[in-house]
């Protein structure tokens, strides 16, 4: 199968990045990140989470968060909404896309949430009609997909039966999660090619952790399956708090530099996320683990200093 010529990266700082931070970043930050990102050219945002601010002290601020942003035509403004509280949220919010999620893990769905992935899945139906009803779009989040860190492999099955009841609710997008970071390129292209045969490939999405130093090979394996949809964190920001020493999410500026590498278009301008890796670095007082963000940082530092 060919490569794609042209692929969506779906910021996740702002949300699954961020909501990891200990010391609680400031609204005014959140909302000068998003709008920096969007206005680099990035086409869809997670920008806040409608949870209960007792478990994620981080997105409390939410509302002010998505009341503050400046909205730019043609940038989809997802946000994370586990329930119909979230829901109601979200909409007054005045979100364009919520994003719901379930485990491929069994264990990893008993551990955490005490209910059976069916169960968790199926809660999420009210939801997902009262968003359809509005109008809003909906994206499933399939996590742990590659690995559990209670379980250790997950069955493809069980990958395919999340995508099919995700699917059933009526999701217009679906993520393939490796939430811990431990999926290799072989299992990647394994997994692509068993769910593409359940669900629509250009809606199908990669969003890889870096733990293991896998996440870049992994979604070259899933561009050779046709994959256009990937999601990534600027300055690798975030974290897994159910694996320990796993990393955030691939940095947006090394999937940037992998795509203008492979010349496939985003629309995105590497220069400008760079830039943005290190604002938020020295926002968040955390070293930035781009290692493209922080060669051309350095690049452009010392070429300013040679003029």
């Amino acid at each position: 199968m060919a490569i794609p010529k042209a692929v969506k990266i779906v910021e996740v700082g702002p949300r699954d990045g961020l909501q990891n931070e200990k010391n609680f970043v400031p609204t005014a930050i959140k909302i000068d990140l998003v709008n920096r990102l969007a206005a680099a050219g990035i086409r869809n945002v997670e920008a806040a989470s409608f949870v209960s601010p007792k478990w994620v002290p981080q997105m409390a601020d939410g509302a002010d968060v998505m009341a503050g942003i400046e909205r730019r035509p043609g940038t989809i403004y997802s946000v994370l909404t586990p329930n119909m509280r979230g829901f109601e949220g979200a909409l007054a919010a005045k979100a364009d896309e919520i994003v719901i999620f379930g485990a491929a893990s069994e264990a990893f769905s008993q551990k955490n949430i005490n209910c059976s992935i069916a169960e968790s899945i199926e809660r999420f139906a009210p939801v997902v009609k009262a968003a359809k009803d509005a109008g809003l779009r909906i994206r499933g989040s399939v996590s742990c997909a590659l690995g559990c860190p209670y379980q250790g492999d997950v069955p493809i099955e069980s990958v395919i039966d999340v995508v099919q009841r995700f699917s059933a609710l009526g999701c217009d997008d679906i993520d393939i999660a490796d939430t811990i970071g431990v999926g290799t390129p072989k299992r990647t292209r394994e997994i692509f090619q068993a769910v593409s045969d359940v669900f629509p490939r250009e809606h199908l999405s990669g969003h890889f952790h870096d733990t293991y130093g896998q996440a870049l090979a992994n979604i070259y394996a899933a561009l050779l399956e046709g994959i256009e949809i990937f999601h990534a964190s600027v300055a690798g920001l975030g974290g897994c708090p159910y694996a320990k020493g796993a990393t955030g999410n691939v940095a947006t500026e090394d999937v940037l530099y992998l795509m203008h590498g492979l010349d496939i278009e985003t629309g995105i301008d590497l220069a400008e996320v760079v830039a943005i890796g290190d604002f938020i670095s020295n926002a968040t007082g955390k070293p930035n683990v781009s290692r493209a963000g922080k060669a051309l940082f350095a690049k452009t530092r010392n070429d300013a200093a040679c003029a």
